[in-house]
């Protein structure tokens, strides 16, 4: 994969300018399985922007932490003009350049596979201006011989039977950070923002243990109730980090912090 964030930018901006633009209630046949000539020939050379809900899955599917997953089956570009992390899903470096997660039988981990991979051959844009609304498009590859077959669907409908849903609830949450106006005004974070961003959204078991081995808990009132729920919970983990990195990089009032802690902030504030 060469330059892979330049090719996701190039893609974004030729969807946006060229796509048509179509809602839930758009239809379009579509058909796919091992009776398919191309079966599995779109699990490779690709670039997937894994979402934190992904990682999540996938890592818990795997059985392993979300730092062992990052480090085998992950790839993070990096450039200077990036504003917040990407991760993308590592293929194998072989002629195809597969999927680790493809066989003979096809998707391994298919109960599991990641958004794009169940939105497939549906995309989804959101411009990010306040007055554009998301919208849905179709992916046509020259390799994919499934257009036009099989059942007629509706957009909703493919997305209700692919499972969709559950990971967009999750995905609403994510993209109130990516989309933030912060970032929309082209500011940028300093590097240990940028770490701490990557740690909340993609490496959970660290976020854990920044939650519950530091101070933190000691700094804001939250009901134990939720902390319990964190404590086993991940999706419930990875909303407090959402709400953590709202407070801590956008300065928006998503947690409250203890009376003591804010008395303290005050005095210091007024010694200078």
């Amino acid at each position: 994969m060469d330059d892979p964030i330049s090719s996701l930018v190039q893609m974004k901006k030729a969807i946006l300018e060229e796509s048509p633009r179509l809602s839930e209630e758009d239809t379009f046949r579509f058909a796919c399985g091992k009776n398919s000539a191309c079966f599995t020939q779109c699990c490779g050379d690709v670039n997937i922007a894994l979402t934190p809900y992904d990682v999540l899955r996938l890592r818990k599917r795997l059985g392993i932490s979300s730092g062992e997953f990052l480090d085998r089956y992950t790839v993070i570009p990096f450039s200077r003009k990036q504003k917040f992390p990407i991760v993308l899903l590592k293929m194998q470096d072989n002629e195809r350049k597969s999927c680790f997660f493809v066989g003979e039988e096809g998707c391994t981990i298919y109960e599991d596979r990641p958004w794009a991979c169940r939105m497939y051959p549906i995309g989804m844009a959101s411009p990010g201006a306040e007055d554009q609304d998301k919208f849905f498009f179709v992916i046509r590859e020259d390799l994919c011989e499934g257009h036009g077959q099989g059942t007629k669907w509706s957009i909703a409908s493919w997305m209700k039977d692919q499972g969709v849903h559950e990971y967009d609830t999750l995905g609403e949450e994510f993209k109130e950070i990516t989309l933030h106006p912060f970032f929309q005004q082209d500011q940028t974070l300093k590097p240990a923002q940028m770490d701490m961003l990557f740690m909340v959204l993609y490496d959970l078991d660290k976020f854990r243990r920044f939650v519950f081995e530091s101070t933190f808990l000691d700094k804001f009132n939250l009901p134990e109730s939720e902390i319990e729920a964190a404590k086993s919970d991940d999706v419930e983990l990875l909303r407090l980090g959402f709400r953590w990195l709202k407070f801590s990089l956008f300065g928006e009032p998503a947690l409250e912090i203890k009376d003591h802690v804010r008395q303290r902030i005050e005095q210091e504030a007024a010694d200078g």
